[in-house]
């Protein structure tokens, strides 16, 4: 044997991979043929407007520049967006069967070319041929094709269902294709049209899929391409005519883009950032759990908003967790994407690579320790080793805050309820893996874990059939499922046109009230009747002019109060049982007192006493009507193709803000906040300013058996405390009744914490929207077998 030769044993010894490299040659000549002319697609043709800007796309693994790509400007997103409105008649008109059949013949064209779409993928995007291959683009067909389905059944599952009509994306640079089938099948399926704007880094796949939408004849200006930067997605948000937005992408740019849509009455779907928990209990299959980490967080280098960046660990078994992650580190092969055989590829581009080296070497600097294998990386090209800080601090920056690389930190817990704790201690909520052989360890912190994708021995699975989203900070919307679906039609009522509420006339203190005015109406926070903070009260009078009564005027400290004891309130841990026994009580104890409240209401606005008495009528029927509701707003069990249960169950949002109309001041109330409350959620209500009737139906919920602090009611100025209880971080959800420059800001200041604002339209609205808008779904992954 000469010297050169390899010993059989030895090679048995270390069973190292030989390399398995991907033929390139076809897509390369595709990048050189399309990128002779770059364009738009803009009406089913492309687009090269003369003098405009390019910019060039690299291949992460070399830095090579494979083509340039056109900067889009506000002119080339307003032809897109005329060339969209034009073809939505024609998208229409072809019917569900019509639709049905493009997406159809989309799905089969990607499938037909997916090695295609596969290699042009990793050249782009620098992950691992093997991801782009078994996982994006078979991901991406089958959404194609589950929308197909869904396009032809809409309007007999859905009859009342309206496109928003032109829709705005925006697409992210991890996954290029799959981002771009989540959003445009959806969206094509339930018959809009679409304005594209993919990644300034990864652009070439989408312009591919628009090459394969001109070869299977989808209608001119259907869907449309403006390549470009950040300046260009700002162009599509804030476009006058495109009715609704999609983006994926950081939080701090989704809350940018909720502050540009805020009263533009736009559709708005986000999903953002995350930094998901990996919960590993005792029980645990070890060896999977730490495989299944491998995926969790070095599946396409840890650039993935759902990594599964923070390792929670038992503490029985945190020694030999830690062991067996650095030994399985120690042997991920790092290099070519075009090699079947690597685990890890190249960070997408340099700028990308450095913002992970320096949150590394801060984390470093501030005294972490850091475990990083002994992995030769390539010479050229966008690089960074697979990175483990063990036992982080919980406050460090590295812990908290989003890298986007393959960067895992660790931290262990002692109990389950400790577990809970620590898996919640963040502002994000996307996605959450937890490990354990006990299910009802399993199911139990499944529950509690706040996220909208949780999965139980096993990671990073997803499907069409399966709505995925965040919570808190991580956005709002789903995109996949029946509720991914709904994010693409109008709602079915037309929003309120209640004018924003008046201003009480008069401020006065309690010292000045005549003898004579014995109606002296309190806030209801808790439970029980209060004074406001302020120690001021503000006049009620009658639609003639007389002074009726006085109401509390509420101020932000009676806001804190107020959100302090919903959060408190237990009232979402209730069974549906449970709440829906409490929600007939208050319409038993609230009917014998119709007279007193209608006569209220008459006093008030002079509407007759027959009209406030029917008002009355209505508001009782309507606690029966959403009592009736609150065991029954079930979730589902998804079909998944693969061995396993997928559980979408519908949560509370939490604590919900409602601002009521001015109009139909006891109705307009509880026309919200019942079908809120038998969903779970807590309620701070700010009711109209004709508020005694209100605050008497409190008096007598007081006395039926209603959780203290489920709800709040706060009477005032809307335009004064609307905004603060807008704001605030700790409340989860904002429904409100007002327009103009109130509702504009409402939302804009709801942005802090990505609370999801909504308006629920007059008070004859009790379709089954409202239930829908008062829970989130989160889908629960059970694979199982034996």
């Amino acid at each position: 044997m000469t010297p050169e030769e390899t010993n059989p044993s030895d090679l048995l010894g270390t069973l190292d991979w030989g390399p398995a490299p991907e033929a390139a040659n076809q897509v390369r000549d595709w990048i050189e043929n399309s990128g002779k002319n770059p364009a738009h697609f803009i009406g089913g043709e492309w687009v090269s407007p003369a003098k405009a800007k390019r910019f060039p796309s690299r291949y992460p693994a070399t830095g090579e520049v494979l083509r340039d790509v056109l900067q889009g400007t506000a002119e080339d997103v307003d032809q897109a967006v005329q060339a969209a409105r034009s073809a939505l008649p024609i998208w229409q008109k072809l019917g569900p069967a019509g639709r049905s059949r493009h997406l159809y013949a989309i799905a089969r064209a990607i499938q037909k070319e997916s090695r295609l779409f596969a290699v042009l993928e990793t050249l782009d995007n620098g992950k691992p041929i093997r991801e782009t291959r078994d996982i994006d683009i078979p991901l991406v067909a089958r959404h194609f094709y589950h929308h197909a389905g869904w396009a032809r059944i809409l309007e007999d599952t859905l009859p009342d269902a309206r496109p928003w009509g032109v829709c705005g994306q925006v697409i992210p640079w991890n996954f290029p294709l799959l981002m771009l089938a989540w959003k445009v099948a959806p969206a094509l399926a339930c018959g809009n049209t679409v304005v594209l704007k993919p990644a300034e880094w990864t652009s070439l796949s989408a312009l591919l899929f628009a090459e394969i939408c001109n070869k299977v004849g989808l209608p001119a200006g259907v869907f449309n391409i403006v390549t470009g930067d950040g300046d260009t997605g700002s162009a599509i948000v804030s476009h006058p005519d495109v009715d609704k937005i999609a983006f994926t992408g950081s939080t701090e740019v989704g809350r940018i883009i909720r502050k540009a849509t805020a009263g533009t009455g736009k559709g708005l779907t986000l999903e953002l950032g995350g930094k998901s928990p990996y919960i590993i209990f005792e029980d645990a299959d070890l060896d999977s759990a730490v495989e299944g980490l491998v995926d969790a967080i070095w599946f396409n280098q840890g650039q993935v908003c759902c990594a599964g960046s923070r390792l929670l660990i038992q503490e029985s078994v945190a020694d030999e967790v830690h062991r067996k992650v650095q030994e399985r580190m120690s042997r991920l092969r790092v290099g070519d994407p075009l090699d079947k055989a690597i685990d890890m590829g190249a960070m997408v581009e340099q700028e990308h690579l450095e913002r992970v080296q320096e949150m590394c070497n801060q984390a470093i600097t501030e005294g972490l320790s850091c475990f990083q294998p002994d992995i030769e990386l390539p010479k050229t090209g966008y690089w960074y080793p697979p990175t483990l800080f063990p036992n982080a601090p919980l406050s460090s920056d590295i812990v908290c805050e989003e890298v986007f690389g393959p960067v895992l930190v660790s931290t262990t817990f002692r109990t389950p309820a400790e577990a809970v704790k620590i898996a919640n201690h963040t502002r994000y909520g996307l996605a959450a893996t937890i490990w354990s052989q006990d299910i009802d360890t399993a199911l139990e912190i499944a529950r509690q874990v706040r996220a909208g994708t949780v999965w139980v021995n096993g990671t990073n699975m997803f499907d069409a059939s399966s709505g995925f989203g965040g919570m808190k900070e991580s956005g709002f919307g789903r995109e996949g499922g029946k509720e991914g679906l709904r994010a693409y039609i109008r709602p079915e009522q037309a929003e309120s046109t209640d004018p924003s509420p008046v201003p009480p006339a008069k401020i006065i203190t309690a010292t000045d009230v005549d003898e004579g005015l014995d109606r002296t109406a309190k806030l209801f926070i808790g439970g029980k009747q209060v004074r406001p903070d302020g120690g001021y009260s503000f006049e009620v009078r009658s639609a003639a002019g007389e002074l009726i009564g006085l109401a509390g005027q509420s101020n932000r400290k009676d806001v804190r109060n107020a959100v302090e004891a919903a959060s408190r309130s237990g009232w979402g841990a209730m069974t549906g049982h449970a709440r829906a026994q409490v929600l007939w009580f208050i319409a038993e104890n609230l009917e014998p007192r119709s007279a007193e409240l209608a006569h209220l209401i008459d006093e008030m606005t002079g509407c007759g006493e027959q009209a406030a008495l029917e008002e009355v009528a209505e508001t009782v029927d309507r606690w029966i009507w959403w009592a009736s509701w609150a065991d029954k707003h079930d979730g589902a069990v998804h079909d998944a193709p693969w061995r396993g249960l997928v559980l979408a169950l519908h949560e509370p949002y939490g604590t919900a803000g409602l601002i009521c109309p001015e109009s139909n001041p006891l109705l307009g109330l509880v026309a919200s906040c019942a079908p809120l409350l038998a969903t779970g959620n807590s309620v701070i209500a700010i009711p109209s300013t004709a508020s005694l009737a209100a605050v008497e139906m409190c008096r007598i919920i007081e006395h039926s058996d209603l959780p203290a602090g489920a709800l709040n009611l706060l009477t005032g100025d809307p335009a004064e405390i609307g905004p603060v209880l807008a704001a605030h971080d700790a409340v989860d959800l904002l429904w409100y009744q007002a327009s103009g420059d109130l509702g504009s800001e409402l939302e804009t200041v709801s942005a802090g914490n990505m609370k999801v604002c909504w308006c629920p339209g007059d008070v004859s609205n009790r379709s089954q929207q409202l239930l829908d808008r008062s829970v989130q779904v989160k889908n629960i992954w059970l694979p199982h077998g034996i």
